[in-house]
Formats: structure tokens, C-alpha cells, sequence
């Protein structure tokens, strides 16, 4: 078991970051079409998307098919997507803004996207440094609750996706669909909370 979870682990490693290095590569060698700038955000950002939706994905799919395994890469997962979303973000400041911070607060002020985006990534943040085991420890019974709010990151950067979009709204839709389908299984547990408090 303990080496199927490193061999697991070195698969998604792998299966993480080769397609960021590639794509910046990509974009350094001017291979990603005529607007590469638009193409890594969206890259990274879509990917961001992707690996969160997949972090959620871990539990009830292991709890359906009884693979436990998989509840122990889910914070490898989680830290793959805070990556790719940070990512994300820094393209956006490097080379779409390139470090104008006042355009910068402005435009998180302006554009509802971007705030919304914002919002997401700061709980992203806040869920990935308190993913350290020590400070999972010194949090207790905080921890869950603090980590609970990943269901509220996936909701508002699905948002920020559906609505960076400008014609095409069939992806951002399909991407909306599965996170509300994703939450909903988790509906039994939002419940037991609200009865709870």
C-alpha cells in the first residue's frame, strides 16, 4: 500500500507539472499562437480549475468505489491547483499588466471577474499554507472548518471562469455544471452542519 501511494504521488507529479513546464516552454519559444499571453492564462488558469475540481472529486469517489488510497494524495492535488492558480495570477501581472500595481487594484476594483477571481485565490492561499502538517496540528478541530471553505474557492472560480468568458459560454458553462453537481454531493454534509450550529 505504502508503495502504491509514492508511485501514485510520483504519477501526479508528474502528471502536474510536465504540462507546465511544457507550456511555458511553449510560450518562451513563441509556439502558442498568435496571442501566447492569452493562451498560458488561460492554460494555467483552466488547469488551476481542473485540479480543483478533481480534489473534490477524491472523496466521493473514493468513499463510492472504496479507494482510500486516493485520500491521501488529495492535498498533493490541492497544492497542484494553488500552484497553477498562482500561476495564473503572476502571468496576469508579468505580462498582461506588466507589474502596473495601480492597473492592477484597479482592474481587481472595475472588473467583477477579476474580484471574484480574487477572492478565490486568496482562499487558495489560505487553504495552502495551512495545509503544512504542523500548522494542520496546531488548528485542531479549526482546520476542518477553515478548510471547508475550499466548497466556496471552486464556487467563485467557476464564477470568475463564466464570466471572464465574453462569447463563447459553453465551456465555462459545462465547468459551472460539474462544480454544482460536485457540491451537490456534498449536500447531505452542508446540511448536518446547518442543523449542527
Amino acid at each position: 500500500m505504502k508503495y502504491k501511494v509514492i508511485f501514485f504521488k510520483l504519477f501526479i507529479h508528474l502528471a502536474a507539472l510536465l504540462p507546465l513546464v511544457n507550456a511555458y516552454y511553449l510560450a518562451l519559444t513563441d509556439q502558442l499562437g498568435a496571442d501566447p499571453v492569452e493562451s498560458i492564462i488561460h492554460f494555467t488558469g483552466i488547469g488551476a480549475f481542473n485540479l480543483l475540481l478533481l480534489g473534490l472529486a477524491i472523496t466521493p469517489v473514493s468513499k463510492r468505489f472504496k479507494l482510500s488510497m486516493l485520500l491521501k494524495v488529495r492535498r498533493l492535488v490541492g497544492l497542484y491547483s494553488f500552484t497553477y492558480a498562482l500561476c495564473h495570477l503572476l502571468n496576469f501581472l508579468v505580462f498582461e499588466i506588466q507589474f502596473d500595481w495601480s492597473l492592477f487594484f484597479n482592474e481587481i476594483i472595475d472588473r467583477p471577474y477579476i474580484t471574484v477571481g480574487m477572492v478565490g485565490m486568496l482562499t487558495l492561499l489560505a487553504l495552502a499554507i495551512t495545509s503544512i502538517p504542523s500548522l494542520k496540528k496546531r488548528m485542531g478541530k479549526s482546520w476542518q472548518k477553515l478548510h471547508n471553505w475550499v466548497y466556496l474557492a471552486v464556487l467563485l472560480v467557476g464564477i470568475h471562469f463564466y464570466w471572464s468568458v465574453k462569447s463563447e459560454i459553453i465551456e465555462p458553462s459545462i465547468y459551472l455544471f460539474i462544480t454544482f453537481m460536485l457540491l451537490a454531493l456534498r449536500f447531505k454534509k452542508f446540511k448536518k452542519k446547518i442543523k449542527k450550529d
